[in-house]
């Protein structure tokens, strides 16, 4: 439904013609079932992901061009000492604040960035406020989220695709979109290449829809074309988004911990019994206090990561979140070449106490890092936005496509959904293993299968409707 489609695979069919279908044939009309079937129920929750997708996709330019004040210094000039613009930023909030996070301008023309905790901000929102490096003149006072740093526009925009602005229920939705998503496209890839092998003339209309087509062929044409140009996006896009779901993701990091594939933290305590944690969703946590730290000591901590690794232009320097707790410098350059080192530094004596380079990640970890930050759009900058933009596009309209597919032959008393059944046919092993299958998807992604079980329980209620509709004496009177 929501992924490659397959014409006359997902066509009416009698109920009763799943007693003729041949045996060979079940896993093609398996995957026709689940790819009809999912795609109907599931389809909503795809396509409410993939528009709001595609609008986060964009908002990093949509960023850089709403707060082109906050973000833009007035001055070209070379910058103060870090120290000057922190303390011109603590003067503006008042009150004896201190910051928890400072990001230095990253570029001429650009920016320093002053965070501080903020009790009337949500849970993980500092307050930013935004200094011009030369001249120490406040820019701009904005709510920042997380250590992505999204701004208000960004942070609303990413709420609505990781949860419909509902909490931690709303997080349900995206993973359900996340987890089936795949699915859906699999079973559809399938009887895209089942039909390929079989077909002779028509193997182009299968890459191009045929503009003589006419109704639900030339839906059904579309709906095969755009599908088989976006399958390895949809993969990607779901693979990439369960990663940072709250259960499977869960589930996803366990594996890779246990593999030893896990993300490297940063010991961050100064008698190395604390580790820092890994990413989190479009953001993550800032401390929401910090003990008193002196202005200089950034200029002088930010002085002492550089010498080690940390020298790229974009990077945040948080100071200790409570006592015993060592400066973190941290690069935060999500764009090719990624550049992601850390470093753990003692206020007092400017030693490092650890570091974790990028460079050293497992193999897994590299994928991972990668992986979302090409999911967010900040890989290849605007490019790799527009390319998700389309993409995501791309998937609304497989689903849209697929419910127009459905209204042309909607079910009616005799034509309706694929055959089910199909497993009645198949050999014993093929029921086993799709058993298996099915079990084994069910834990690592235990939303789909709670839904595929609900879909189970939907599926034999109507069976068992359709049969007591055909067996009523009344019929046909």
């Amino acid at each position: 439904m929501t992924a490659v489609g397959s014409g006359p695979e997902v066509a009416a069919s009698a109920p009763s013609s799943a007693a003729q279908a041949p045996s060979r044939g079940w896993f093609t009309a398996l995957l026709r079932r689940l790819h009809f079937f999912a795609g109907l129920l599931v389809g909503p929750f795809i396509l409410i992901a993939a528009l709001s997708g595609a609008l986060y996709a964009i908002t990093p330019t949509l960023e850089s061009t709403l707060y082109a004040h906050e973000l833009t210094a007035a001055s070209n000039a070379p910058a103060v000492p870090l120290a000057e613009q922190i303390a011109a930023a603590e003067e503006y909030v008042g009150g004896g604040a201190t910051p928890v996070a400072v990001r230095p301008a990253p570029t001429g023309g650009g920016t320093t960035r002053v965070m501080f905790a903020d009790e009337t901000l949500p849970e993980s929102t500092t307050r930013a406020i935004f200094v011009d490096p030369a001249t120490t003149e406040i820019r701009g006072d904005l709510p920042a989220y997380g250590t992505s740093g999204a701004l208000p526009l960004r942070h609303w925009i990413s709420d609505l695709h990781r949860s419909l602005h509902l909490g931690e229920i709303g997080r349900w939705y995206s993973e359900l979109a996340a987890s089936w998503l795949g699915i859906v496209a699999l079973a559809g890839l399938g009887l895209w290449i089942s039909r390929f092998v079989r077909s002779r003339r028509g193997r182009r209309d299968l890459l191009r829809p045929n503009r003589g087509h006419t109704g639900y062929r030339r839906l059904s044409g579309w709906h095969s074309a755009v599908g088989i140009w976006v399958v390895v996006g949809a993969l990607f896009l779901s693979a990439t988004g369960i990663t940072w779901s709250a259960y499977a993701g869960a589930n996803v990091s366990d594996l890779r911990t246990l593999v030893g594939e896990g993300t490297p933290a940063l010991t961050t305590t100064l008698d190395g019994t604390a580790t820092a944690g890994d990413h989190a969703h479009h953001g993550g946590d800032h401390a929401t206090g910090a003990p008193s730290a002196d202005p200089a000591t950034f200029d002088a901590v930010w002085t002492a990561a550089r010498e080690v690794n940390v020298n790229s232009g974009d990077l945040e320097i948080r100071p200790p979140a409570s006592e015993g707790k060592a400066w973190v410098v941290q690069e935060i350059h999500r764009s090719f070449p990624t550049e992601v080192d850390a470093v753990a530094i003692d206020g007092s004596t400017l030693q490092v106490t650890d570091r974790v380079d990028f460079a050293d990640y497992p193999l897994l970890a590299k994928l991972s890092r990668w992986g979302v930050d090409l999911h967010m759009g900040t890989m290849f900058g605007l490019a790799n936005q527009l390319v998700l933009f389309a993409l995501a596009i791309g998937i609304a309209t497989l689903v849209v496509l697929g419910y127009a597919m459905w209204w042309k032959r909607r079910p009616t008393a005799q034509t309706g959904a694929p055959a089910r059944g199909v497993l009645r046919h198949a050999p014993w092993w093929g029921t086993a293993a799709v058993l298996v299958a099915a079990v084994a998807i069910g834990l690592v992604l235990p939303l789909v299968g709670y839904t595929l079980a609900a879909f189970v329980v939907i599926d034999a209620l109507l069976g068992w409707r359709a049969r007591r509709v055909q067996g009523s004496p009344s019929r046909g009177r």
